[in-house]
């Protein structure tokens, strides 16, 4: 038996010779790198905290993450509200509604399509002087001359947070769809037989019931957008035009250490962006069950 154990590690040793070169490796040694100067020659020289003191006071990365949050954000709002008002749709016993095979499969549908692509899809449509956009308003009388979407700070983040929506909002509907089929018909029936119209039925049945997976969407959803990367750098000019209001923490970062060379720097920037996501996370996970807790207090 031990004999054949020791086969058995030998054939998982690829996976964890990988795992610790790529994964963890990395970690340890941008971690070392954060308490240096490196710039990508050899020679670099402890340095203390003074990197994570610099990020502290850096009006640069301060300004990146309020891009990141008013990215997300709103996309997030966008996505969660439309998922949450086609769920209070399909699962309203009164209206019955079918297809919803189809609509998954036709909301999910942008999410299988490259960033690169949809990039360079949305950099045609949001053209000023030949885009599909400006043409439509111009056409129907919205606007009377082409407005350029992408150069003024505003515009150019409203449009990220409408495209990550277009993309993410399939899978946000799928996960929420599948947390309401989980839910027994008979909540539904037992409110209906009680008299309680579709507003309160999915404020006092469906939600409640559904705070898990929300949790889940929020948490992960969270996590995504403040590594917000692809988007801003395919869109722009990759430094975070107009004005650096698309300069998220991420493409910051980037370019710190593969623009600037600033290496040491970028690792502490890193590890100021795990901490970030680490704090938010916590607060959100705590803010969704507090309410939860105080009930069960309250009765216990």
């Amino acid at each position: 038996m031990k004999k054949l154990d020791r086969y058995g590690y030998l054939f998982i040793a690829p996976f964890w010779v990988v795992f610790l070169t790529f994964s963890i490796y990395p970690v340890f040694l941008t971690l070392y790198y954060s308490f240096t100067n490196y710039t990508g020659s050899p020679g670099e020289e402890i340095v203390g905290f003074a990197n994570y003191t610099r990020l502290l006071t850096d009006t640069y990365f301060i300004e990146a993450f309020f891009n990141t949050i008013k990215i997300w954000g709103v996309n997030f709002a966008l996505q969660m509200g439309m998922a949450l008002l086609l769920a209070l749709l399909f699962s309203d016993l009164r209206l019955k509604l079918k297809g919803l095979n189809f609509f998954r499969s036709f909301f999910y549908l942008p999410n299988l399509i490259t960033i690169s692509s949809v990039a360079l899809l949305f950099g045609i449509l949001l053209d000023w002087q030949h885009g599909s956009l400006n043409m439509v308003l111009m056409k129907i009388g919205l606007i009377s001359n082409p407005i350029d979407w992408l150069a003024e700070p505003v515009t150019a983040q409203l449009s990220v947070s409408l495209i990550l929506t277009w993309m993410w909002f399939g899978h946000s509907f799928i996960i929420v769809m599948a947390g309401v089929s989980g839910i027994s018909t008979d909540y539904f029936e037992a409110a209906h037989i009680d008299g309680a119209n579709r507003w309160q039925m999915f404020t006092k049945v469906t939600l409640p019931l559904l705070k898990p997976i929300l949790l889940y969407i929020m948490i992960t959803s969270l996590i995504g957008g403040l590594q917000l990367f692809d988007l801003p750098m395919l869109i722009t000019d990759g430094i975070g035009s107009p004005d650096g209001s698309l300069n998220t923490m991420v493409l910051y970062l980037y370019n710190q250490a593969f623009k600037y060379n600033n290496y040491g720097y970028a690792s502490a920037v890193a590890y100021g962006l795990f901490l970030i996501t680490l704090i938010f996370s916590a607060i959100v996970f705590k803010g969704m069950f507090r309410n939860e807790r105080a009930t069960q207090k309250k009765g216990a």
